[in-house]
């Protein structure tokens, strides 16, 4: 069960990790107008004087879910484009090099790169 949640959430990573970074960057200004400008938050936004006293506690959880959606956003793009140009190459030995990187970039993208990884090790005649 586990397996098919994360393989299920690897595949929707990158929409997933920009609407989590969206969410947490709504939450993080939300919490720091609270805790900045409170009278902002009653005057024009319309948001009752009870939620003040939560507004560090957003600016906490935004902040934290911000960093989340970011390092996912980033470690996506950086292994999408990592095995992209590595896979560019029609040279045996500089692939064979750098196998076992791109078998680990190619763990945490959806499943279509470790496709693109395994034509190119048969078109390569590697394994």
């Amino acid at each position: 069960m586990k397996r098919k949640i994360t393989a299920l959430l690897r595949e929707y990573v990158f929409p997933l990790s920009i609407i989590t970074t969206i969410f947490g960057g709504v939450i993080f200004i939300l919490g720091l107008l609270g805790v900045l400008a409170g009278g902002f938050l009653e005057d024009v936004m319309g948001l009752p004087r009870e939620f003040l006293p939560w507004t560090p506690y957003l600016l906490i959880t935004g902040f934290f879910i911000l960093i989340t959606g970011i390092w996912y956003l980033y470690s996506y793009l950086k292994n999408k484009k990592f095995l992209l140009r590595e896979l560019e190459t029609n040279k045996r030995s500089e692939f064979i090099k750098k196998r076992l990187e791109l078998h680990e970039a190619a763990k945490h993208l959806p499943s279509r790169y470790k496709d693109m990884l395994r034509e190119k090790e048969v078109e390569l005649r590697i394994r």
